[in-house]
């Protein structure tokens, strides 16, 4: 059974930094692919960032120049730094990946930005 368990979320102030987790059960290298997503209240969920098993990366626009996603692969997980936070980026933030045509999701972490 695979198991993604967030962590890193919380309230940081416009222009801060955060850098969000994913420890992943099993092997990275199971993986297609790893991603974060976020979802706003009354909003659908969206792709923030993901990272290829051949370790390519791709971004929405939204947070492009300031969000970075990496792995660590000898301790199976997954990163998200987020900089210059603004108010929007509010949302939960869930790790995703996919092994065998499957998606696994893990439970969320808040991320609030606010004065």
């Amino acid at each position: 059974q695979v198991q993604l368990v967030e962590s890193g979320g919380g309230l940081v102030q416009p222009g801060g930094s955060l850098r969000l987790s994913c420890a992943a059960s099993g092997s990275f290298f199971s993986f297609l692919r790893m991603g974060w997503y976020r979802q706003a209240p009354g909003e659908l969920r969206e792709l923030v960032a993901r990272i290829m098993r051949d370790g390519s990366t791709d971004y929405a626009d939204a947070v492009k120049g300031r969000f970075t996603i990496s792995r660590d692969s000898a301790v199976n997980t997954l990163y998200l730094q987020m900089s210059s936070l603004k108010p929007e980026d509010t949302a939960v933030y869930y790790c995703n990946g996919r092994i065998s045509g499957v998606e696994y999701w893990g439970q969320g972490t808040q991320v609030t930005v606010s004065s």
